[in-house]
Formats: structure tokens, C-alpha cells, sequence
């Protein structure tokens, strides 16, 4: 074959062609997530940027007292972000993931190429004011905010929007015509990745032991007054869950439990370590942990579910793996690829709305402003 004709070098050419095409901006694929430190030293502005954010933990005078949590717990999470390497890698995750799905976006919807992915963290660097600097310093006319929290909550996709819906003045956002993909958990793609993982996991066991093997889906949890005003996070996991255990044919039993409570008041339960504490007394001996609503590694699953949660288990007498993380699966990439040529597409079909206002309103939402319901939001979940 020669060399000119090999596909990877074709995808190569094709790529820069459509990266350097004369006077055509990129499609911005704006990745939005909660972010984490990337060194120890970056921990205490995280935390404090978190604690403010009523839209993920509602608090009294938060304005002052939020400050105050963040300095008390920082030591401590510190702590915890050295354990598990001196930083949060998910920085690294989504830029590796943004990559690989711009690559295939570029083939898969030509009509929009090129396109380029961002990265717009809520609570650590970078943060949406500084890519949109970025973006307008590309030239970006069109982009796309794509959730990378897979299932839907006020509390986490819609504080992304809301930062979005106070950014709409600032000159570096005015122009760009906007849509957006906000769910996305019952995905085929998203479910295979998710499935082969588990697959994977339940392969360290012997075969005689693998249809008893427990499988507990772990995701972070939402205060009780979050979830009694309608949030839609826990039935949207629940449905998450569902379609991996389809998938996996039902060859195990299984629990849906939550994990990373923060202060006093009621959170979305069981917890993760009493659910482990509960399969120990039944007499379940083998476990996987699976991460359902992370897309990459962070602290909650390098340091809660892999030291914390399953040295408990060990300490249990109980037998613990953990399905590894989305990270840099082909597969997962792949998917996120499809999320956004259907979303694409889609709008260019007339069937989802874009806007350059950014007019939104939630009245589920602290700050009612997620744009939940507004239609300039095309909602990308499949």
C-alpha cells in the first residue's frame, strides 16, 4: 500500500487540512466538569471555590461559612490528594478524552470541522472565564457545552450552566451561538465501556466465584434537600445501572450505593462503606466496586473507593476488585464522539435550538438559572 494511501496517514492529512482551513474557526466542544486540584498546593482554592457553590452544597450564610470549611478541611484533603499521587489526574482524562473525540468528530461530522475540545472546570483551573479567553482568542462562532457528568443534577451539570448563564456578558462569549448535550447516562456507547470494565474486573475472579460476585455501582451523593425538591441525578444513575445490567445479561447481583457525604445533615443513602459493611454481614465474600458516574479517575475513586472503601472490605475478610475507570478507553471515547455527531446533527436538522442570549431559567436550581428546561438547550442524551 503506499504510504500516501495508508489510512493513518490519510487521518493525519485530513486532520490538519480541516485544523488549518482557511478562515474557518473551530467548533468548540466545551467539556464541562467539577475539575480537581492537579497539585497539593492547588487543593485549598478548589475547596473553597466548591464550598461556595450552593448549587452543590447549599449552606447557611454560605458566604461566610464556606471559606471557613475550606481552610478547616484542607489540610486533610491535602493529605489525601499526596496518598494518591500529589494531584487529581481528571485534567489529564478529559484533555485525553476531548482529543480523541475531536479527532473522530472531525471525521464523523465533516460539515462542522474542525473541531476542537475545551476543557471548563467549575471549581479548579481552567475555569470557564479563562476558556472562554481561550476560545475567543481561536475564533470560536460555535460551540457546544458538553456535560461530562453523565446523568443529570442541578447540583452538577446545572451549577456548569449556571457559571455559563453568568459568563454571558463577558466579552469573550458575545457572538458564539451555543447548544448544549446535558445527559447522556443510558448511552449504548457509554453503557458498553462501562460493562466491558465490569467484564474486566470480574475476570480476577475465579470462574466457579464470578456469578456470586456482588457488584456494587458507587456514585457520588446529593443531600436529601436536593433530592426532595425533584432533582432528577438518582433516578437518572438508577437508569444508568439498569442498562449496564442489561447489557451484562444479569449475571450477578447487584446494589446501586453512594458515597463522599460531606457535614451533618441527610444524604442520599446507603453509603458505599455501609453497604460493604452490610454484604460482610450475609456473608458476601466478593465484590467490585464500579464508579457509575465518574468518567475518569479522581479522589473519589483513588482514594475513597480504592483506599478508603476497600481496605475496609479487606478488613471485612471480604475480596474486593474495582472496575478501573472511563480514562482512555476507546470505546468511551468513541462514545462521546457519537453523543456529539447526533447532537450536531440534530441541530443542523432544525431539531434542537441554539442561541447566542444564553437565556435560561431552572427553577429546580438554587440560583434558578441551569437552563434545564429552556429551549435553546438541545438535550443530547440518548
Amino acid at each position: 500500500m503506499s504510504l500516501l494511501r495508508s489510512p493513518i496517514v490519510s487521518r493525519i492529512l485530513s486532520r490538519q487540512y480541516a485544523t488549518h482551513a482557511a478562515g474557518k474557526s473551530p467548533t468548540a466542544i466545551v467539556m464541562l466538569n467539577m475539575g480537581g486540584p492537579s497539585t497539593v498546593e492547588e487543593t485549598h482554592d478548589f475547596l473553597k471555590n466548591l464550598f461556595m457553590d450552593g448549587d452543590l452544597i447549599p449552606l447557611p450564610f454560605q458566604r461566610f461559612l464556606a471559606p471557613v470549611i475550606a481552610r478547616r478541611r484542607t489540610p486533610k484533603i491535602e493529605q489525601q490528594y499526596a496518598d494518591i499521587g500529589g494531584g487529581s489526574p481528571i485534567l489529564h482524562y478529559t484533555r485525553l478524552q476531548g482529543e480523541g473525540m475531536a479527532q473522530l468528530l472531525d471525521e464523523l461530522h465533516p460539515e462542522t470541522a474542525p473541531h476542537k475540545a475545551y476543557v471548563a472546570f467549575r471549581y479548579a483551573r481552567p475555569l470557564t472565564e479563562a476558556t472562554a479567553r481561550e476560545m475567543r482568542e481561536d475564533g470560536v462562532k460555535r460551540a457546544v457545552a458538553f456535560t461530562q457528568y453523565p446523568q443529570y443534577s442541578c447540583s452538577t451539570t446545572g451549577s456548569s450552566l449556571n457559571e455559563l448563564y453568568r459568563q454571558r456578558n463577558n466579552s469573550d462569549m458575545q457572538g458564539i451561538e451555543w447548544s448544549v448535550i446535558d445527559r447522556w447516562g443510558t448511552h449504548p456507547g457509554f453503557i458498553e465501556a462501562v460493562a466491558q470494565n465490569i467484564e474486566a474486573a470480574l475476570a480476577k475472579f475465579p470462574v466457579e466465584k464470578r456469578s456470586k460476585t456482588v457488584l456494587l455501582f458507587s456514585a457520588h451523593s446529593l443531600p436529601m434537600s436536593v433530592v426532595n425538591r425533584g432533582d432528577p441525578y438518582v433516578l437518572e444513575v438508577s437508569a444508568s445501572v439498569a442498562g449496564v445490567m442489561q447489557r451484562l445479561g444479569h449475571s450477578n447481583p447487584y446494589r446501586l450505593v453512594w458515597q463522599s457525604q460531606v457535614g451533618p445533615s441527610a444524604w442520599m443513602g446507603m453509603q458505599t462503606s455501609e453497604a460493604l459493611k452490610g454484604l460482610a454481614r450475609l456473608g458476601k465474600k466478593q465484590v467490585i466496586l464500579v464508579p457509575i458516574a465518574f468518567t475518569s479517575d479522581h479522589i473519589e475513586t483513588l482514594y475513597e473507593l480504592d483506599l478508603e472503601y476497600s481496605k475496609e472490605a479487606r478488613e471485612l475478610g471480604m475480596q474486593v476488585h474495582r472496575a478501573v475507570s472511563l480514562n482512555d478507553s476507546p470505546v468511551f471515547i468513541r462514545a462521546l464522539a457519537d453523543i456529539a455527531t447526533d447532537h450536531l446533527r440534530d441541530c443542523a436538522a432544525g431539531k434542537g435550538s441554539t442561541s447566542i442570549q444564553m437565556d435560561l431559567r431552572c427553577p429546580g436550581c438554587t440560583n434558578a438559572t441551569c437552563g434545564q428546561q429552556k429551549a435553546w438547550f438541545k438535550r443530547g442524551g440518548r
